[in-house]
Parts: C-alpha cells; structure tokens; sequence
C-alpha cells in the first residue's frame, strides 16, 4: 500500500446510516490497510484496525498525533464542517498543520446548505476555515458538488461518489439471535409486516408510518404489523409514547445490528422509510435488496420505490396498500440488480481516491 488511509466518523454501535457506510467502507478496505478512528460507541471485542475515542474530550488528538502522521484520512465526522465545533475544529486543524495529514471531507448531509445560511457568525467563521483547510471533498450528490463549486467557489477537488456501498458477504449471512427473535415474535406472526427504521422524533415519521398502518388496518381489516427499528442516537419520550399507545401491533427493536436489519427486512412484506431531510437514504436501497417494496419521502434515493410527501398520511396509505396488497416484484428485482452496480462503482471511485485502487 503507497499510503496510510484513515477512515474517521461514526462506527457501530449504534445503527444509523453514516455509521453503516462507515463500516461497510472498512470493511472492503481493511483487507488494503485502511483503519478507523471511531467516536461513537465502546470498544468491542472483534473490531481489528478500529480505534475508538471520546471526541468531546479531545480524544482525537492524541489519536492522531500516535497514528495520523502523514496519513489520507477520509472525514465523515459532523463537528469539522456541518456542524463546526469551536473547539474541535481548531484542534483538529493544529493537528493537520503539525502531522501533515491530508484531509479528505466526506460530506453526507444534504441539508447542510439550507442549514449553513443560518448560521452564527461564529458557526460562519468556523465553517470558511474548514472550507479552507479541507484537502479535497467527497460528495454524495450532484447537488452538493454544485454548492461547494458554485456557490461557496472551493477550488479544491470535488468527487460525487453516492454513499451506497456493496454490502459485506458476512452481514448476509446466520440467524437472527434469540432475544432478537424472541422480541420479534408478535411482528412475525402478523398477517402481513411493514418494516421502518430511524427514531423516535418527528422528522423521522414513525408518527406518520403508525397512522398509516392503523388506516389500512381498519380499511381492509387485515392483520397489519410494524416493526419500528429504533437506531436511539435521539429520543423524544413524550413522541415515543404518543406513537404507541395503544397500538400493540407495533413492535420495537432498539440498535439493532446492521446483519440483523437484514434478516428482519426478509422476514417483511415492504419497508416505509418516512425520514423528512434524506440524504441519500441507504436503507431504502437495503430494503429493495431483501426483495421489499420500498415507500419512501420524496427526499433521497426514490428510484424504482413508491414516494409521498412528508406528512401526508393519505398519500402514504395510498402507496402503502400498493405495497402490500399489489408488489411490482419484477420492478423490485430489476432495482436491486442496478443498485448493485452502483454500488460496485461507488466502492471503486472511493478506492481511487484513497489510492488504494
């Protein structure tokens, strides 16, 4: 290997979408020499090549100064740039200028331009020297490319490689675990199964996917369940309650692992994912991988899934019932089959940008 390659963001545990792009990318490059610096989450056993740090005391810098010197480290973190850190970002700044590291910026969020005209002046600042410091950027979308070339004029190199991933062989493979199945089990012997995955706050939906299901539970009179795959990096308790009570049809699932999504997902009969700011939304993909119809927000990936607006209930009942009661399975098939492409190319276009092609 020519260079030392660092990956640094967020790793599971817990579940969450960064996180699961994070560990698929190790996972293909570990075998080449990649590593990861990892802030959320405490070590466990099983996880060669990871270190894991506290960032919000500073963890990171020692980190670096024992193995960053030189290295391409390839950032998906949130405190350098879409949520610039006062602290953070200055120390991790020091740290380039002292150990001369090249840092790649991974931007995922796709809000992060709406959200940048509202910053402080001080979030400002900070946010123009990351702008500055940054060795190049990779990008999830056409969109941001745009942003960063267009509108804030970077002139360092800007690469639009979308954030879906193969998925490791391993993560396909074994059985669920028996307290996983054992909570499972009421999901599994409803009639039919709907499966959604984020957090209990109201920019994720779950609200939204509830009421749906309650709809067409009492329109068609079929046994309808939902399985909610908590991620829980954010809670509003008040929200959670409100969501099920008295709903037991629906099934909670806390930080599920990643291989254990997908043997739910083949245990559904279609996956809603009612995120309002999708970046990209890898889940949905993972959803029409395990065979599912996937009804999805307008916002992210919608290719080949049946979309609705955030908030309409009405409209994503209608698309709910297409779902479950008619599924465009050949459609679902010819999907999967370009997303795998895809996500073949996007894992070459990352190895040529970490050199390690």
């Amino acid at each position: 290997m020519s260079r030392k390659v660092v990956l640094l963001g967020p790793f599971p545990p817990p579940f969450g979408g960064v996180s699961v792009y994070m560990s698929y990318l190790l996972e293909h490059l570990r075998p080449r020499g990649a590593r990861a610096w990892a802030y959320f989450g405490e070590p466990f056993d099983g996880e060669p090549g990871v270190r894991r740090f506290r960032h919000r005391r500073l963890g990171l810098v020692p980190l670096a100064f024992r193995e960053g010197r030189g290295a391409l480290v390839l950032d998906a973190t949130h405190f350098h740039l879409e949520h610039p850190h006062p602290l953070l970002l200055p120390a991790w700044l020091a740290c380039k200028l002292v150990l001369r590291f090249r840092w790649c910026k991974n931007i995922l969020d796709g809000s992060l331009p709406a959200r940048q005209r509202e910053f402080t002046p001080l979030r400002r600042l900070l946010f123009r020297l990351a702008l500055g410091g940054a060795d190049e950027f990779v990008v999830v979308s056409e969109e941001l490319r745009r942003w960063l070339r267009d509108d804030l004029k970077v002139r360092q190199k800007v690469s639009v490689i979308p954030c879906l991933l193969p998925v490791p062989a391993q993560h396909l493979e074994g059985e669920l675990p028996a307290p996983v199945a054992a909570a499972l089990g009421p999901y599994l012997r409803r009639a039919r199964r709907v499966c959604s995955v984020g957090v209990f706050i109201r920019d994720y939906g779950f609200m939204d996917a509830a009421r749906a299901v309650e709809r067409l539970r009492a329109e068609t009179g079929e046994d309808i369940g939902l399985a909610l795959l908590d991620g829980a990096f954010a809670r509003d308790d008040a929200y959670r309650r409100e969501v099920l009570a008295g709903r037991e049809w629906i099934t909670v699932l806390e930080n599920v692992s990643n291989p254990d999504v997908y043997l739910i997902m083949r245990r559904s009969d279609c996956f809603v994912r009612a995120f309002g700011q999708e970046s990209y939304g890898i889940s949905r993909v993972e959803a029409t991988w395990c065979g599912l119809p996937v009804v999805a927000t307008t916002a992210g990936e919608t290719r080949g899934m049946l979309t609705y607006e955030f908030g309409d209930i009405a409209g994503l009942t209608a698309q709910l019932r297409r779902a479950l009661f008619e599924p465009a399975r050949a459609s679902v098939e010819a999907w999967s089959r370009q997303f795998r492409r895809e996500a073949d190319e996007n894992l070459r276009a990352l190895r040529e940008v970490l050199g390690l092609g």
